[in-house]
């Protein structure tokens, strides 16, 4: 009999497979782009031959590859490298005074672009306005889009040139704020950022083209390996860029498997179509995604019961329910995969009950439709998920992204230990994924992972609804088999397992023996996808396939 010459060995005495809840001392032989087999060391000797690479990591932990279940590719690339990022300033002059450097230092860019801003982290109740930004643009536009994405702040010349005028009619679910005299105050709520950012991200295919090549960058070094690219809302379609997505998958360029998403919109037949022409290996699309809610922030995720600060006011749907439901019924019916953005414990029943009707009408599948983010929840409603078979698509480090006041004074004291649930629906029975719908948060899965481990709030002192934390096993396994299942990909990702694609990384420690507090300090050393190296860290000519 001839064995089989693996290509590349991997020996380490912390393997986590992915099937139990620790590591073992385990080989792993890779041949081509598949894992040939796994066992103890001893046994893979015999597919050692004069060629392979034999990579022995000692006690630093290897596991699959990361898989994140929720994120915008081209809206972070775009936050990252083409924009001024807000996210530490403490007050909108602050805030103003930094958007000046920047403008300053980028003076051969038309559009001023940045990201990050909380005005409730600064303490104050109302938001910024357009004349502040005035004092130090006034002859450039710019557009500033809140932490949470879901508004933005613009200035005069911004809305001028977006045509926005005291006259200027609100768009189907989004609002232009405007002062007591009827003139636009530079606020932009959910639909309304449209109207500024359909001119602010006109930018040439080159650039496109290169915030891809940075995404996949950055992914190979975080260990990331495969993503969902979810459709990122009505503000930023003039993002898309599956057809470049495309051209890097067709040049055997994409160094992260990409699963995308769509908007679910009525338009049943595009679907249909893109998703016989994203069919690979490395490019599907898995799915549509629609919006049923806001944020809570906002007050415009949709709750069962009012605002506790805004009494006359349980939020709002993004579309009728009757809208809704004929498009949920429509692609299930064709067998798509559907993700509904649902923040509120009103989104989430509303989802819940849209899916149900679903299989009601059309007969139940393995359809792992799923609820993203599931900020607040009613406790009925956990075993829904469960039941219905429906995944619930978590982001752990959502809690520490603004301070627990943003939730705290908005709902009632009953709903507090039902804010940012995770325990409760990672044993539910439901499967569920991890992400970290990057740009609104870091891309790092680290941050993920620890805040999920220990559920520290925004003081990262402090934990918020401590029962919810879950075992380090349990998140590692939602943010890579969790999410493979969420592609119907169990069966090729997510586990080191013979016969599974070879997407692995080595982190440069055991996180099974070291703090929680050293989970953040933890770096990837090596990304082998398909196969093949795409990172390592201390080689730094390896990978980076694409440029």
């Amino acid at each position: 009999m001839i064995m089989t010459n693996a290509d590349i060995i991997i020996k380490s005495n912390s393997v986590f497979t992915g099937l139990s809840e620790q590591p073992e001392s385990l080989a792993i032989a890779i041949k081509g782009n598949r894992i040939l087999e796994v066992g103890k060391k001893e046994d893979i000797l015999v597919f050692q031959g004069d060629k392979t690479e034999v990579i022995d990591v000692g006690d630093q932990l290897v596991m699959a590859g990361f898989h994140d279940a929720h994120l915008h590719i081209m809206l972070g690339s775009l936050f990252s490298h083409y924009c001024v990022s807000l996210t530490d300033v403490q007050s909108a002059d602050e805030a103003v005074a930094k958007v000046k450097v920047y403008s300053e230092e980028q003076n051969n860019q038309e559009w001023i672009i940045g990201t990050g801003w909380d005005h409730t982290a600064w303490g104050d109740k109302e938001f910024p306005t357009c004349y502040l930004l005035d004092a130090v643009l006034p002859d450039r536009p710019a557009v500033l889009l809140h932490a949470e994405g879901h508004y933005g702040w613009v200035n005069s010349k911004a809305l001028e040139m977006a045509g926005i005028t005291r006259n200027t009619e609100n768009p189907a679910y989004g609002i232009i704020y405007k002062d007591d005299n009827g003139e636009p105050t530079g606020i932009l709520i959910e639909t309304a950022i449209s109207l500024v950012t359909d001119f602010a991200y006109d930018f040439p295919k080159e650039t496109f083209s290169r915030m891809v090549a940075q995404f996949l960058d950055k992914a190979a070094q975080l260990g990331i390996t495969s993503v969902n690219d979810l459709y990122a809302s009505r503000a930023h379609e003039k993002l898309e860029a599956y057809a470049i997505y495309k051209e890097f998958d067709e040049a055997g360029l994409l160094t992260t498997r990409f699963h995308v998403y769509p908007p679910l919109n009525g338009d049943i037949e595009t679907a249909k179509k893109l998703r016989e022409q994203y069919n690979s290996g490395k490019l599907k699309l898995a799915g549509l995604k629609q919006f049923i809610d806001g944020v809570v922030t906002g007050h415009t995720a949709f709750m069962l019961d009012p605002y506790t600060d805004k009494p006359d006011s349980v939020g709002e749907v993004a579309y009728s329910v009757e809208e809704l439901e004929k498009w949920v019924l429509e692609a299930d019916k064709e067998g798509f995969q559907i993700r509904f953005h649902s923040i509120g414990d009103g989104a989430v029943r509303l989802g819940l009950d849209l899916y149900e009707k679903a299989q009601s009408v059309n007969g139940k599948r393995d359809a792992r439709h799923a609820l993203e983010h599931i900020e607040v929840i009613a406790p009925e409603d956990i075993p829904r998920f469960a039941q219905l078979g429906v995944m619930p698509s978590i982001q752990p480090y959502h809690i520490a992204l603004m301070p627990r006041e943003s939730h705290t004074t908005r709902v009632s004291a009953e709903k507090y230990p039902y804010i940012y649930p995770n325990a409760k629906l990672v044993r539910s029975g439901a499967v569920v994924s991890y992400s970290s719908d990057y740009p609104i948060v870091p891309l790092e899965p680290m941050l993920e992972i620890y805040h999920a481990a220990t559920r520290k709030d925004s003081t990262l002192i402090d934990t918020w609804n401590e029962q919810e934390r879950v075992t380090l096993a349990e998140a590692l396994k939602a943010y890579t088999l969790g999410s493979a299942y969420s592609v119907f990909r169990e069966h090729e990702l997510g586990t080191i397992e013979s016969g599974k694609l070879a997407d692995i990384i080595v982190l440069d420690r055991n996180l099974f023996t070291v703090s929680k507090e050293e989970i953040l300090q933890t770096k990837v050393e090596l990304t082998i996808m398909d196969g093949k190296k795409i990172w390592n860290r201390s080689v730094t000519d390896v990978a980076n396939l694409h440029v």
